[in-house]
């Protein structure tokens, strides 16, 4: 391996961070990944994850691992179909089977990524602590374990409540005022086959003015089931999620009349219901040349879910590899051409993603996602 005798430390190993240590490493770089978690099954890694063939496909293909990737594609994943909140079908589309946006499992994605490391690549239980800036753009990393090393390259792949952000932007994640709960219904066809039915093979959408239920069958017919609401933060902390009973019944309440079949994604729930927040960073988050230090993924840019965020971590990732090892004598000049094209595709990625959102849950939903997927279909 040509470190050129200066270390990279990439903090966080989700697939963005994970993506810049393997392709690094096809380039004959080495660098160290941090992780908090104990150890890769530490936690579920969520469920699927469509993976398009501009960004997360590219990004595999710089990796070597495309078709590792290829054999855990979920079949019929890439169907969709949209409801409105009787059940009525708006929509349907079947998976064609042409790859453009498959479905993959996000821990076998996790997997195959850290199978293709040399051992001892992840350093796993290395929760960061603090960072400290030190002469020449080195930085100082303290480790919550009590360790502490020194990094020639820094980068912050460390998600939303990134601790690396700071060095760069002063900028701090803000509630979107809109939350998503996390439901799951496991063995769906035979143990509840009219909400394996309202889903269908793929992905489900059924909206409104400010909420909606979107799920996903993954394999085994599990239906993943995200519950959306647009409410203050308070109304959700006014919810006891450790309860529950209590909370499935806050949430149904909330979705009165809509078709049996969709509110039992709620109801019959098999797991406790997973509150997750949304945040963002602004839509134009840059920030100026900070020597020795980037971010990729969710730290550099957080928005709102739209199927885009693991797609462009994994670009990032290839894309920040590719221009260090372009450019190894002059890293400086590498971290500008890779901020510098990251930031105008971030850009444009958060404003689509907060055009989907309105599309999704604003006023004229669900017809302006009807009109939204209309669009999108090719001419017969």
């Amino acid at each position: 391996m040509n470190t050129s005798g200066r270390s990279i430390a990439i903090v966080g190993a989700g697939l963005g961070g994970l993506v810049l240590a393997r392709v690094l490493h096809v380039h004959g770089i080495a660098a160290t990944v941090y992780e908090a978690e104990p150890s890769p099954s530490a936690r579920t890694q969520g469920g699927l994850l469509d993976i398009h063939e501009h960004d997360g496909q590219a990004a595999l293909k710089a990796a070597g691992l495309f078709e590792a990737f290829r054999e855990i594609i979920h079949a019929g994943g890439e169907a969709s179909r949209m409801l409105d909140k009787a059940g009525n079908v708006l929509l349907e589309e079947a998976d064609e089977g042409t790859g453009g946006r498959p479905e993959a499992p996000r821990a076998e994605l996790r997997r195959i990524l850290l199978e293709s490391l040399p051992e001892g690549t992840v350093r796993w239980g290395h929760k960061l602590a603090s960072v400290s800036a030190m002469a020449g753009g080195r930085h100082a990393l303290h480790f919550a374990n009590g360790a502490t090393v020194t990094a020639d390259l820094l980068v912050g792949a460390d998600g939303a409540w990134s601790k690396v952000r700071p060095l760069v932007s002063a900028a701090r994640p803000v509630y979107a005022g809109l939350a998503f709960v996390e439901t799951y219904l496991y063995e769906s066809d035979a143990r509840h086959p009219a909400s394996a039915q309202a889903v269908g093979g793929g992905a489900l959408f059924a909206v409104a003015p400010g909420q909606g239920i979107l799920a996903h069958r993954e394999p085994g017919g599990t239906l993943h089931t995200y519950v959306a609401l647009n409410r203050p933060e308070a109304w959700f902390a006014s919810i006891d999620f450790a309860d529950a009973t209590h909370a499935r019944r806050c949430l149904a309440a909330e979705f009165e009349g809509w078709a049996p079949a969709l509110t039992a994604l709620i109801t019959e729930g098999e797991t406790a219901p997973v509150l997750r927040l949304i945040h963002t960073l602004p839509v134009d988050h840059r920030w100026e040349r900070v020597p020795g230090v980037t971010l990729l993924g969710d730290a550099a840019h957080l928005m709102p879910p739209s199927g885009e965020g693991a797609n462009l971590a994994m670009l990032d990732g290839a894309e920040l590899a590719q221009a260090i090892a372009a450019q190894p004598d002059d890293r400086e000049a590498a971290l500008a051409a890779y901020e510098h094209t990251m930031f105008a595709r971030s850009a444009l990625a958060a404003a689509e993603s907060a055009r989907l959102l309105e599309r999704l849950f604003g006023a004229q939903a669900p017809q302006s996602l009807l009109d939204f997927f209309n669009a999108m279909r090719p001419a017969d």
